[in-house]
């Protein structure tokens, strides 16, 4: 074909799309006029326009899935995600309703405002009712009306869009728990889109949300990859591929039958390097595994363009290789409008509230100076990128978080302009730390540093167990600051030391013969669930012989992780897993699912949050059932002493007081090193102070912070109950039982008090204690 017969090809393609589009429009039936239309005729409409265009399904033709074959092109085509996007932004372009919200800059209170307690769900991992969908469970009134009673405002749904590969006609599994997204369509997996608006509009009706995930980073090997294999027009502007010119086919290791891609090794890597072709190693490689993946990028066979001419790719990816990284900065800008085109089908035509930014700090690389790796860590690209994206999803009404396990500095780098919020990687280590070691002392560092560095813990989501390992990277030592001197224990350390001790303690305390059934995850961390940390730090080693004494032990320590990651500003996130108590399961139930290495299979068991379906040994998706410590939420909502029913008190006493709006001020020494002292400024001017004990022994002890006025009084928001009255020492005596914490309320007294308080705050404080309080909120 020809310049001018393809070009026009092109147009009458792009012109198809439109008239799509308009006929659809125009076929589509006339809505009623909302509440708001009635009562504010001037307030623009919102927007709700179709996202997909018709999908042309062949089925299996007897067609070869061949570049020179027009009918496979198109039906790609009409897979791909960059199609979708296009036509999504031509109905959204020059609209009134895409200017009605501030978006220039992050507005965390907001968001934590908005929702500040999340449900963490897992798709392959929830048990339904026989057959119900996914989607269709978390829509399920029933499900939402026990969450209003614990106080649960959102739901993050985690990816249920279609993910994995297409192989000529046929659709392959995803590789990375749905995380490798080829689609803007719901996988029939989980669900309908139908079934995803209901949920979104019973979350709605019962004062929540939902929030997706979208994946700035990296596709999977749909039809957006394979088109751009294809060389075709410009879908090889989507990621970081490079076309190695036949004459150097040499330098390229030869792919495996039945494989459509190859990892290079660090040998192959630096000779393209040197030939010029890539910029080579990179800081790190993710997922390391010898053999698998060493280095960050893969090589693919010969493959044919429309044209007939043959093609071999160099692409990066920094996860998984059924992962190609998206590039931002192609001349073609295709990468950005494909994640732009996902963002906003979720906001504005399934109505979701809000969106994770999954791996959101590899989206530039850049080469470095002479045998240095390549900068892809922290670089400027990245945080642009995300402003853009938290631009336009705060342009459409709805909220941003990230998952950036990069350090503290780029941490509070991306949330000056980019996302509203960011997940919690500052701290999620230090407080597992100082449960294994019952010393808070790291802890203590990291919340420190975050404070010295101006994150603002307002900003971050503070979560138990997610889908993921129990990471323990410590980027924030490891990288910028591995020369840095720490102090810890009594010595000094660097930075690469102090992750290396802080490693390796928790591998110890929670692994091997402390936990055998938790597992280590390549460099990352460790395979577990909450209730799983917490029955190796008991010293139980034997899953299967847990007595009911262990079960309330482990609900007792499961509150006092709550009540940290609850009890301070922020979002706070939980799912099924620990809602339930579940456990790991066997190994050997998930060995298919690991046999690449990946051992976070074991802390995604299946669990029946509502028992729904108290006889499935499993979910609909396969996943094995795991032990359950608590019971399902209807069972333990009729139990005051339950898990799920003191985490209400704690939550209420969160939204009573506004704690999850409130700022740090103070994270003080402590006059016990199992203690955890956090003070924090409410809106309302007083000051709250959570008070946290990780050991199992009983302590007593003096919080003192230059904070903390003299007179001022102190109360257990819990109970009720007095605790003292600071002294002029700026400080109050308290007790705590094994594993508890509490919420004290200090507020000012009338003027007239205070000189009398200097006098009387011996008396007052000699028998003050947060026991009643600690009782109540930590079992």
């Amino acid at each position: 074909m020809v310049p001018s017969e393809e070009r026009a090809v092109e147009v009458r393609a792009d012109l198809d799309d439109v008239e799509t589009v308009q006929e659809e429009a125009s076929e589509a039936p006339v809505p009623e006029i909302t509440f708001d239309e009635q009562f504010y005729p001037a307030r623009p409409r919102a927007l709700r326009p179709k996202a997909r265009r018709r999908h042309f399904q062949p089925g299996r033709p007897p067609f070869e899935p061949d570049a020179r074959n027009s009918v496979y092109v198109e039906w790609l085509r009409n897979q791909s995600m960059l199609g979708d996007a296009k036509v999504l932004a031509r109905q959204l372009s020059g609209q009134a309703s895409m200017w009605q919200n501030p978006y220039a800059y992050p507005n965390p209170r907001a968001a934590v405002d908005r929702a500040s307690v999340w449900f963490t769900a897992y798709p392959l991992s929830l048990i339904t009712k026989p057959g119900q969908s996914f989607l269709a469970a978390l829509g399920d009134p029933e499900l939402w009306g026990a969450f209003q009673q614990i106080g649960i405002k959102a739901i993050h749904i985690g990816p249920v869009k279609l993910a994995g590969g297409l192989t000529g006609w046929e659709h392959t599994p995803s590789i990375d728990g749905h995380f490798d997204r080829i689609s803007m369509a719901i996988d029939p997996l989980f669900g309908s889109e139908d079934e995803f608006r209901k949920m979104c509009e019973v979350a709605t009706g019962h004062g929540g949300t939902i929030v997706d995930d979208i994946v700035p980073g990296h596709t999977g090997k749909g039809a957006d990859f394979r088109l751009a294999e294809m060389n075709f027009r410009d879908y090889p502007g989507i990621y970081h591929m490079i076309d190695i010119p036949e004459s150097d086919w040499t330098l390229l290791p030869d792919v495996p039958e039945g494989e459509d891609s190859v990892n290079i090794d660090v040998a192959t890597e630096k000779a393209l390097q040197d030939a010029g072709y890539i910029i080579g190693e990179l800081q790190r490689v993710i997922f390391y595994e010898p053999g698998v993946k060493e280095t960050n990028w893969s090589a693919t066979p010969p493959v044919m363009d429309t044209n007939g001419k043959l093609h071999r790719w160099v692409y990066l990816h920094y996860f998984k290789a059924g992962q190609p990284s998206i590039n931002w900065l192609d001349p073609t800008f295709s990468g950005m409008r494909l994640v732009m085109g996902d963002a906003l089908h979720s906001l504005v035509d399934l109505g979701t509230g809000a969106l994770r930014l999954d791996a959101n700090g590899f989206l530039g690389v850049e080469k470095s100076a002479e045998e240095r790796p390549g900068w892809s860590e922290g670089h400027p690209l990245s945080a642009a990128a995300n402003q853009i994206i938290g631009s336009m999803v705060r342009k459409v009404g709805g909220f941003t978080f990230q998952e950036l396990n990069l350090s503290m500095d780029d941490i509070k780098a991306t949330s000056e302009t980019g996302p509203d919020l960011s997940y919690d990687f500052v701290t999620r280590p230090g407080y597992h730390h100082a449960l294994v070691t019952a010393d808070t002392e790291f802890l203590r560092l990291t919340l420190r540093q975050a404070m010295e560095i101006g994150i603002d813990q307002a900003s971050l989501v503070h979560a138990l167990q997610n889908h993921d390992e129990l990471t323990y990277e410590l980027v924030h030592f490891i990288t910028q600051h591995k020369d840095d001197v720490f102090e810890l224990d009594g010595g000094e350390v660097t930075g690469a030391e102090l992750a290396q001790t802080i490693q390796q303690t928790l591998r110890d305390g929670l692994t091997g013969e402390a936990g055998p059934y938790n597992l280590v995850f390549t460099t990352n961390g460790i395979a577990c669930t909450t209730a799983s940390v917490i029955t190796a730090v008991l010293g139980v080693t034997d899953l299967a012989s847990v007595t009911p004494e262990q079960t309330a032990q482990v609900r007792q320590v499961h509150l006092l992780l709550a009540m940290y990651n609850a009890l301070q500003p922020g979002v706070f996130a939980l799912s099924g897993w620990d809602l339930c108590g579940m456990l790991t399961v066997d190994r050997s139930q998930v060995a298919r699912l690991m046999a690449r290495g990946d051992t976070r299979w074991i802390n995604r068991g299946a669990h029946d949050l509502m028992g729904f379906n108290p006889s499935a040994e499993a979910s609909t998706s396969g996943m094995p059932r795991a032990v359950s410590l608590y019971g399902t939420l209807p069972a333990q909502l009729a139990d005051e002493s339950s898990f799920a029913r003191q985490l209400a008190r704690i939550l209420a006493v969160r939204e009573e007081h506004g704690i999850a709006k409130s700022s740090l001020l103070d994270v003080p020494d402590v006059s016990h090193r199992s203690m955890l002292v956090m003070v924090h400024r409410l809106e309302s001017g007083d000051l709250e102070v959570t008070v946290l004990n990780f050991s199992g022994q009983d302590i007593a002890g003096t919080v003192r912070s230059e904070h903390l006025g003299l007179g001022a009084e102190v109360t257990d928001v819990f109970s009720g109950e007095p605790v003292g009255v600071v002294d002029d020492l700026h400080s109050f005596y308290i007790q705590l039982g094994a594993f508890q914490g509490t919420a004290l309320l200090v507020t000012p007294p009338a003027e007239e008090a205070v000189e009398d308080a200097a006098v009387g705050n011996a008396a007052g404080n000699g028998g003050g204690s947060a026991a009643g309080g600690s009782t109540t909120a930590a079992g």
